[in-house]
C-alpha cells in the first residue's frame, strides 16, 4: 500500500505460526489490495479495527480473488479453481468468520462457497462494524457531521441479493449525520452500473450511462456526502460525480472512511 501504516497488520500465517487464532479474518479483496482508492478504505477499516481492539489477521499473500468477476461473466471453469484454491487455505487454517468491505466478496464467500466445500460465518464490514456499536466497543464521538446530509446508495450485492439494509443506515445515524435516502433505495434501489461483470468492460450504447442515472439521484438529494459499502460502487459513483463536474463539492466515501473520522 502507499500509505505508510503506523501499525503491523498481522497476516495468518503469522499468527498460525505462533499458536494464535483472530476474531476474524478481514478478506481485503482485490480492490482493497490494488485499486488505489479502495486501499483507503482497507487502511481505514484496519485502523478502526486496531483502535478499538478487535484481534483480526490477513491473510496477504495466501488470498486469490473470489472468482466473483470470472463467474458473472460466465467463465465457470476460472470461478471454481479460484474458490477452491481460496478454500483450501482457509480451511488449513480453520476460518470460522470472515469480515469483508466488498459486497461482491461478500456474496460469493457466503452464499456459493458452501457448495464448494467453504463453509464459513461471513458477514459485510457494514455489518461487523454495527455489531461492534451495538456492544459498546466501538464508541463514536459524534458531532462531526452534525447538520451535514448524507445519502447511501445500496449496494446491488449487499441490499437486494443479501437482504443488509439497515447495518449501513444505522452507521451513518450514529455519525448524528442527517440521512436523506435517493428516491431508489432499499430494495427499490438502483445498480451503480458494474455488477455482472460490467466493471471491467465498456457499456454498451445507450442514451446514458447507468452511473450517471445513479448520480442524478443523488444529487437530487442536496446530499454532499455520498456513502457507500462497495468497491464497484465507490468507482462508478466518483466517476458519476466527476460526469456532472460536482467533484469540488460533492464527495464519495466508504463507510469505514466516515466511522474512522469520528472515533
Amino acid at each position: 500500500m502507499t500509505e505508510e501504516l503506523t501499525f503491523k497488520v498481522p497476516t495468518m500465517a503469522d499468527l498460525s505460526a505462533a499458536g494464535k487464532e483472530p476474531e476474524i479474518l478481514f478478506w481485503v479483496g482485490c480492490a482493497g489490495s490494488f485499486d488505489d482508492r479502495y486501499k483507503k478504505v482497507t487502511v481505514a477499516f484496519a485502523k478502526i479495527l486496531n483502535k478499538i481492539g478487535v484481534d483480526f489477521a490477513v491473510l496477504g499473500t495466501e488470498e486469490a480473488c473470489t472468482g466473483d468477476p470470472a463467474r458473472r461473466a460466465g467463465n465457470e471453469f476460472s470461478f471454481q479453481m479460484l474458490a477452491m484454491q481460496n478454500i483450501e487455505v482457509l480451511n488449513s487454517y480453520g476460518i470460522k468468520k470472515i469480515v469483508t468491505a466488498c459486497p461482491h466478496c461478500f456474496n460469493t464467500l457466503k452464499n456459493e462457497y458452501p457448495e464448494l466445500g467453504g463453509n464459513y460465518d461471513v458477514i459485510h464490514h457494514s455489518q461487523f462494524l454495527q455489531q461492534l456499536l451495538d456492544d459498546g466497543r466501538l464508541v463514536i464521538k459524534g458531532g462531526g457531521f452534525k447538520g451535514e446530509k448524507i445519502t447511501f446508495h445500496d449496494s446491488c450485492y449487499l441490499g437486494r441479493a443479501n437482504d443488509v439494509y439497515e447495518a449501513p443506515r444505522e452507521l451513518i445515524k450514529a455519525l448524528d449525520a442527517e440521512l436523506v435516502e435517493m428516491k431508489r433505495c432499499r430494495s427499490n434501489g438502483l445498480c451503480c452500473g458494474a455488477g455482472g461483470g460490467q466493471m471491467f468492460k465498456e457499456p454498451e450504447a445507450g442514451k446514458k450511462d447507468v452511473n450517471v442515472e445513479r448520480i442524478e439521484d443523488a444529487l437530487e438529494t442536496g446530499a454532499k456526502t455520498i456513502a457507500v459499502g462497495c468497491p464497484f460502487c465507490m468507482t462508478m459513483m466518483s466517476d458519476g460525480v466527476k460526469n456532472k463536474e460536482r467533484e469540488h463539492e460533492v464527495k464519495v466515501f466508504d463507510l469505514a472512511e466516515l466511522l474512522l473520522e469520528q472515533i
